[in-house]
């Protein structure tokens, strides 16, 4: 047996009977902005509603607001177009060019929603209002909002699921989002006494309202797609046969800044619609579109959209959205016009794409199917097709060995015009990267690490603008890793906001001599805090010029802190033969280690020396029931090789006879899965014990893809261990000092005007406490330029009781100290230390500008310019923001004005002893009033006001 439902529309079809007196006016409208010249800041609006064609009332009566305080009223331009289900679209444009940058907030109002609205009171006396919100902001330039492309025209069914979505575009690139508000009938007046239309007041049966009549009905828009859904409308009917419900929603832009690392909210647009709940016994069609789809720009999109209905009715099937509206090479689909057709009905899709539609996110087209019943409303179905656009893989890459240890890159110019930048990516030992159309940019996991991004195009002597086509890679200047193999791949970047990457290039290698010592192992033997060992191991230089430097070799292995990079390395073994050394006494239980060895030849000649290593860093994340495993290495080798992909996971409690030993119990295919393991007690089927602590380490395996040099290569962590659902945090420090007892005024004292880098020297105690646990692995810095809560940032993670904190501008600042354990859980923070600038500026009494070049200029005390000798650094300007700085004669007429804010002098001034009209003022005394902005802690104290006299002296 059939069911019977009701429909749903965003209009009433001229089919009802309605009376004058309910005749319908606006049943939709949206404001969309197009930004036409950056310069003077122009936009054209476009106001576009919806309304039913057969209406007595005229449309165009409103007012509409630009936001600026200035607005049109009525005598608008307006074009009419029929668009079916006897409704009319109706539109017009404005341009408006604001004054400043700033957020405006654009509107249209009208008078008289129609009669009898159900979800809203007196809607007859009810305005209709719709508004948008632009940003005008330089930094982001020109930014337009989203289209919505769908018209809201369909009927639906209630007792099945309603879908309506907009067909949002945003030319810009920019993500979108989208929420549900609530209809207007001003700024800032939403309507009166407005329900949702899944309210129960709108059902007889409320709890069985959904289309499977086994729950209470929803309503839901998608924040990502933009679907809204009823599922479904209510069958309480007050207009004879049918009931009208209003619902609004907004379509947000968002555009993300990596500087700060923000998604910023550019603008938004409103729609404001109506539906209609009418009786029928029509059932929806339905729509089948392909999986959604990755292709390189130049490529054509084909597909197949086939429509069919239950009820054998005919249908018509259409396509909306962003491929549609490029001017260049949009796409198009056939039959255009869209028609009715015998079910099942198809729609062929075909788009040319091009380079300029290269972006990040997927073009989302919204494709339509429209039945056509003999009797009753027509309804509608929905489904999206998603198509990302990729940039081709650039091309031409080759490498050439350079001296040095350098590796020479050279590609051909890239097919896309419209990309910026070019991603250098950097690998030891070649891997094979499956193709897939839908995998842009650098796979994750193939052991690529990213080393450079350049711009495509720069600037040349005279100039010009040169294609870059090359690249130099000597590390930064220290030289490659000898004997290792070294791959490279390209990625080609888009600019924001679209962005977007392209496929990654096919890989080079080459191979760095060997003729330099080869770190092969930094493995880790014995976890503790004070009798740790790891075992450094290398080769000989193989492939060294015995000419220049004779054998027999031997070695020094240097030592430092940290996994990289470390400020000094200590020289623990020395002119050794092995080619091995284990060294002791390491705190190996909290601290990463780094070492490189170095030889001398048979006549004591330094000659060369390795890349740095580290050894292995094993951290722990207890979990519920479960203990996530993360490690990691600085190391001149692989070790995401697909020859050896996997690293071997080591734990405790698992041999009856031993619970101390640890064991092999799993492996992880780093090359898909990363460094990464969850223990959760999956591999022998035990489920871990929150009263249990657990130990592990990881062997991990790699190569320098050289058959010269041994493989694999395998090194341990450090034994770490975690207890399960482990969140008792450690005792803070129970206090934080400056070690370095600072003395501002003494410190800026001692060094010359232009020296104004500092650095705060900290220092704390553990908490020695019986109930503090002792499994404190390292520290976490907190730092508050301001000394306000909300602005502490991280600053450092130091694994002892001390911590510098270096390349300061200035001493002004607060710190705290927070404890974190092995687990991972984070103490609260210690009480606050501070420490404040002491500023300083101050004038001389006079000068003389004369143009000698001594003290020709009135600026405060600084040894730059000014002519005295011995100068005291007491008196260099310190710490000091802003200067508005006025001069004035006896009688206290302003002569000359100065503010630092508009003046590349900054808080130098450096007067010149002219007036406001570049005139020069004779001899005598004149006065002056400074105001000045400190840099200190409080900003009561920011506030300086400095009154003086000064005298030009000629």
């Amino acid at each position: 047996m059939r069911v019977r439902y009701i429909v749903v529309s965003y209009v009433v079809a001229a089919l009802l009977s309605i009376t004058v007196v309910h005749a319908t006016h606006i049943r939709a409208g949206e404001i969309t902005a197009r930004r036409i010249n950056n310069v003077t800041r122009t936009f054209e609006f476009t106001f576009t509603g919806y309304r039913d064609s057969g209406s007595i009332i005229e449309f165009g009566g409103g007012i509409f607001r630009f936001g600026d305080g200035t607005s049109v009223e009525r005598d608008f331009q307006i074009e009419k177009t029929p668009v079916g289900n006897d409704l009319e679209k109706v539109t017009f444009k404005l341009v408006h060019t604001y004054q400043a940058p700033n957020t405006y907030i654009v509107s249209y109002e009208e008078e008289f929603r129609n009669e009898g609205i159900i979800n809203m009171d007196n809607s007859v006396n009810t305005t209709f209002y719709v508004e948008s919100m632009i940003v005008i902001d330089p930094f982001f330039g020109l930014n337009n909002t989203p289209e919505l492309t769908v018209p809201p025209i369909d009927f639906a069914a209630v007792g099945a699921q309603f879908i309506h979505n907009p067909g949002a575009f945003d030319s810009d690139g920019d993500s979108l989002s989208y929420r549900f508000t609530i209809p207007k009938q001003g700024n800032n007046m939403v309507v009166n006494n407005y329900r949702d239309m899944n309210d129960p007041a709108f059902y007889t049966s409320y709890s069985t309202g959904n289309q499977a009549q086994n729950g209470q009905p929803t309503l839901t828009i998608d924040p990502v797609s933009g679907d809204l859904i009823w599922d479904s409308p209510g069958d309480v009917l007050n207009q004879d046969d049918f009931a009208e419900y209003n619902v609004a929603f907004v379509v947000e832009e968002w555009r993300f800044v990596p500087i700060t690392g923000e998604w910023i909210r550019l603008g938004y647009v409103t729609r404001d619609m109506q539906i209609i709940v009418e009786e029928t016994d029509n059932e929806r069609p339905e729509l089948e579109v392909p999986e959604d789809v990755c292709v390189e720009a130049g490529e054509k999109v084909e597909a197949t959209i086939l429509g069919s209905d239950p009820d054998g009715h005919p249908v018509m099937l259409e396509g909306f959205g962003g491929p549609f509206e490029f001017e260049s090479s949009p796409a198009y689909y056939s039959p255009d016009p869209a028609e009715f057709q015998e079910t099942p009905g198809s729609l062929l899709f075909e788009w040319e794409t091009t380079c300029g539609h290269v972006r990040a996110r997927p073009y989302e087209v919204q494709f339509k199917v429209t039945d056509n019943p003999e009797i009753g409303p027509r309804l509608v179905n929905f489904e999206t097709f998603e198509i990302t656009v990729v940039g081709p893989a650039p091309d031409g890459l080759s490498s050439t060995v350079q001296p040095g240890r350098g590796i020479q890159l050279n590609w051909n110019e890239y097919a896309c015009p419209n990309a910026t930048r070019m991603q250098i990516w950097r690998r030891v030992g070649d891997f094979d990267i499956e193709v897939d159309d839908c995998v842009v940019g650098m796979p994750p996991n193939a052991g690529y690490r990213l080393i450079e991004e350049i711009d495509m195009v720069q600037q040349a002597s005279g100039g010009n603008n040169e294609v870059i086509t090359e690249y130099l890679d000597n590390n930064k200047g220290r030289g490659l890793a000898p004997g290792a193999k070294y791959c490279y791949r390209l990625v080609a970047v888009f600019p924001s906001p679209g962005g977007g990457e392209s496929y990654v290039s096919t890989e080079v290698c080459d191979s760095i001599l060997i003729d330099a010592p080869v770190i092969t192992n930094v493995d880790v033997e014995v976890t503790g805090e004070v009798n740790g060992t790891i075992l450094v191991q290398w080769t000989p230089p193989y492939q060294a010029d015995q000419s220049i430097h004779p054998p027999a070799y031997t070695y020094d292995v240097y030592r430092g802190e940290g996994a990289q990079n470390s400020a000094s390395y200590v020289k623990v073994a020395e002119g050794i033969s092995d080619t091995d050394f284990t060294d002791t006494g390491l705190n190996t239980f909290a601290q990463s280690y780094n070492y490189y060895v170095s030889y001398r030849d048979a006549n004591g000649v330094l000659a060369d020396s390795s890349a740095t290593a580290s050894n292995v860093r094993l951290d722990l994340s207890p979990l519920l029931r479960s203990i996530e495993l993360k490690w990691s290495a600085e190391v001149p080798w692989s070790n995401t090789a697909q020859r050896y992909p996997y690293h071997y996971i080591y734990r405790d409690q698992v041999l009856e006879g031993d619970m101390d030993e640890l064991v092999l119990i799993d492996s992880v295919d780093v090359t898909q899965k990363g460094y990464v393991y969850l223990d959760n007690g999956a591999f022998n089927g035990v489920e871990l014990d929150e009263e249990i602590e657990y130990c592990y380490f990881v062997k991990t395996q790699g190569t320098y893809g050289s058959r010269l040099l041994p493989e694999p290569l395998e090194n341990r962590s450090q034994i770490s261990c975690g207890q399960p659902n482990d969140t008792i945090p450690p005792c803070a420090p129970p206090e934080v000092v400056f070690s370095n007892d600072l003395d501002c005024e003494a410190l800026v004292a001692s060094r010359p005007c232009e020296s104004n880098i500092f650095t705060q020297k900290l220092s704390w105690d553990e908490d020695m406490a019986p109930d503090c646990d002792d499994d404190i692995v390292f520290y976490r810095v907190y730092y508050s330029e301001t000394g306000l809560e909300e602005d502490y940032v991280l600053v450092g993670e130091p694994v002892t009781t001390s911590f510098n904190h270096e390349d300061l501008t200035s001493l002004k600042g607060c710190y705290q100290i927070a404890s974190v354990d092995r687990s991972g859980n984070e103490s609260s923070r210690t009480a606050s230390v501070c420490n404040d600038n002491c500023p300083v500026y101050k004038f001389p009494n006079a000068f003389t500008p004369n143009g000698d070049g001594k003290n020709d200029v009135f600026a405060p005390l600084n040894n730059d310019g000014l002519n005295i000798s011995p100068f005291d650094n007491s008196n260099c300007p310190r710490f000091i923001r802003a200067v508005k700085f006025k001069v004035f004669d006896r009688s206290g007429k302003e002569l000359y004005v100065y503010d630092s804010f508009e003046n590349p002098n900054g808080i130098y001034i450096n007067w010149d002893g002219t007036n406001k009209f570049g005139e020069k003022l004779p001899a005598g005394t004149y006065f002056y009033s400074a105001e000045v902005e400190v840099d200190v802690l409080d900003p009561k104290d920011s506030q300086w006001i400095l009154n003086g006299w000064v005298k030009i002296l000629k």
